[in-house]
C-alpha cells in the first residue's frame, strides 16, 4: 500500500452509525476541503437526496438493477408521469475506499496511478484516476476551463471494467 493512501474506513459490521461516519469523511475530504487537480479546482452539485449530497450516496452505493423504486420527485419531469430508477444499496467495497479520493485526486502523478482524460461518446471529456493494482477509481467531468466535477468513485469487481478502463487508457487523450 502506498504511504501516501490512508487506510480503509471500518464499515464491517454495518451499523446503523456506519453511514453517520462516512458521511463525516466525505464532508472532511471532498466537501468542506478545497479539492484540486493538477492545479485544477474540483467541485461537486451540492443537490440533496435524503438529507445528504447526491454525490455522497454515488460514492457510497451501487445500483441494485433488479429492485426498482419511484424516482424521486425532480422539478424537470412533467407533471403526472410516474418513473422508477434501480434501488441504491450500500457498497462496502466502495465505502471502505471512501477515504482514498482525496488523496487520488491529488496524487495523480504518484507511480501507481494511472491518470487519464478520455473523450466519451458523447463527446464529454472525463478524467479517470485509477489505481489499478488496488482496483479503485474515481472518475472527473473535465471542463474547457481545466475545472472538473467529481462524478463518482468504486471498487473495479469486474474483468469487463478492468479491460474497458485498460481500452480508454489505450485510446486517451494526448
Amino acid at each position: 500500500m502506498p504511504d501516501w493512501l490512508p487506510g480503509r474506513a471500518t464499515v464491517n459490521p454495518w451499523t446503523e452509525d456506519t453511514y453517520e461516519m462516512l458521511y463525516r469523511i466525505f464532508c472532511r475530504d471532498i466537501r468542506d476541503h478545497n479539492l484540486h487537480y493538477i492545479g485544477n479546482d474540483v467541485w461537486i452539485f451540492l443537490d440533496t437526496e435524503d438529507g445528504k449530497e447526491s454525490i455522497f450516496w454515488h460514492l457510497t452505493t451501487r445500483e441494485d438493477k433488479q429492485k426498482t423504486i419511484p424516482r424521486r420527485k425532480r422539478k424537470f419531469y412533467p407533471e403526472g408521469q410516474t418513473y422508477t430508477e434501480p434501488e441504491r444499496l450500500p457498497d462496502l467495497r466502495r465505502c471502505e475506499r471512501l477515504p482514498w479520493v482525496k488523496p487520488l485526486i491529488e496524487h495523480p502523478s504518484e507511480p501507481e496511478v494511472l491518470t487519464w482524460d478520455y473523450e466519451e461518446g458523447d463527446r464529454t471529456i472525463k478524467t479517470y484516476i485509477w489505481i489499478k493494482d488496488h482496483d479503485f477509481v474515481v472518475i472527473m467531468k473535465r471542463y474547457p476551463n481545466g475545472k472538473r466535477r467529481l462524478i463518482t468513485s468504486f471498487y473495479v469487481d469486474k474483468s469487463f471494467k478492468r479491460k474497458d478502463f485498460e481500452r480508454k487508457y489505450a485510446n486517451r487523450i494526448k
